[in-house]
């Protein structure tokens, strides 16, 4: 059976319209490049705020003026580090966006934060701005972990912050990042253990990759450092599903974990294909059939800003094979699944050229998928290879272009 952490969420078939939208702000700017890092993140001596609230406030009102008359569920600033951003910033940025688009609600509004003393202390602040979900950077549970990684918190710091998050915000989650060099089933065993006492309802756990053009990488390619081998990386990830799905915070996509109630909407709007604006340097969206993304490097992101009066490098029309085949690659990462039916109605493709059937059923009868009607999953065991999956599974290809 497949782990649920929750009653089925996914949203009915209909117009994008008329789903709730999504905005992602990403704040380009940290004080140092961690060595597995390949986010779109700079490190600059200093950074003119009043310049980068009016360009973000520039960018915000190019999408909302393609997207009117949307109802938001969530906004996310993410990075980079968006807990440097000074408070007022973030305030002025989603007090905006409440002036282009209708408020959910309950509309969640996350924030990426490093564990530091200094980003802690805005904390109160940031709450005040509107913020009610922290996403905290802990990253490990050893100091001598973090120093591997490059972060610049202590066991000691992460965990007081941690602890003035959840004083401050609804809901709290953290980031750790397991499968390291050397690392043991019974090392990791203990600190995932101990990291799921600590109470928070969401949990992002991340195998250690190797990155293209990161100092690992460089590393990798020098024979100073050896990555654990895919069979290891298995097993810790077989480990990690047991042990918080018996705490009850099950794995609802492949890599995040969750109380009931508590999975981040924000991302669950990217992995059920729904629309998302995003702006600032490097961010992409969905908007419709079109595929965004704003110039990466934070100056020439300026420059398009009084160029253009938007941060935009690609504005791309998707043809309806390509939106089915994004569907597909990004709904079967959740323990949910994903219905073919809403699939093929919102791509405006047939539902029968989706997924190759011989494949779905050699998978289903080796346990690796589940499929009810229009409703296909990959199981718990199918997880840990779901990219050769997808590659067996998923039929449908982009339309050949001239």
């Amino acid at each position: 059976m497949l782990l649920n952490s929750g009653a089925d969420l996914s949203p009915p078939v209909r117009g994008r319209g008329d789903e709730l939208l999504a905005l992602y702000i990403h704040w380009p700017f940290c004080v140092s490049k961690c060595p597995y890092c390949d986010f779109n993140s700079h490190v600059r001596e200093g950074v003119d705020v009043a310049q980068w609230q009016a360009a973000l406030l520039v960018d915000m009102a190019h999408e909302a003026a393609l997207l009117p008359g949307r109802e938001l569920g969530s906004i996310f600033f993410g990075g980079g580090t968006p807990s440097l951003m000074p408070p007022a910033l973030v305030q002025s940025l989603i007090e905006q966006a409440a002036r282009h688009w209708r408020f959910s609600d309950d509309i969640e509004i996350t924030l990426e934060a490093n564990p530091s003393s200094v980003e802690s202390a805005r904390f109160a602040d940031l709450a005040l701005a509107g913020v009610n979900r922290v996403s905290l950077g802990l990253q490990a549970l050893d100091d001598d972990v973090l120093a591997f990684l490059g972060r610049a918190h202590s066991v000691t710091e992460a965990l007081a912050a941690l602890a003035i998050a959840q004083d401050r915000f609804a809901r709290v989650s953290f980031d750790l990042i397991y499968a390291r060099p050397g690392q043991s089933l019974a090392d990791w065993e203990r600190e995932l253990t101990r990291a799921l006492g600590f109470g928070t309802g969401h949990l992002s756990l991340y195998q250690l990759t190797i990155e293209p053009g990161t100092r690992f990488e460089t590393l990798v390619r020098r024979g100073d450092l050896v990555p654990a081998d895919d069979d290891h990386s298995a097993d810790l990830f077989d480990l990690t599903r047991q042990i918080t799905a018996g705490a009850g915070v099950p794995a609802y996509e492949i890599s995040n974990h969750a109380c009931i109630g508590e999975q981040s909407r924000h991302n669950l709007t990217y992995w059920r294909y729904g629309d998302y604006a995003g702006i600032g340097p490097g961010a992409h969206g969905r908007r419709g059939a079109m595929a965004t993304e704003r110039h990466r490097k934070p100056e020439n992101f300026l420059s398009a800003i009084v160029r253009n009066g938007n941060g935009l490098s690609v504005e791309r029309p998707l043809d309806p094979e390509t939106q089915a085949m994004e569907a597909l690659l990004m709904g079967l990462r959740l323990a949910e699944g994903l219905d073919l039916e809403r699939v093929a109605a919102r791509a405006g493709v047939p539902q029968s050229a989706l997924i190759d059937d011989a494949a779905a059923q050699r998978l289903t009868r080796i346990g690796l998928l589940e499929r009810d009607g229009a409703r296909i999953t990959v199981t718990p065991q199918g997880m840990p290879v779901l990219d050769a999956i997808l590659a067996d599974l998923v039929a449908i290809e982009p339309a050949a272009t001239a």
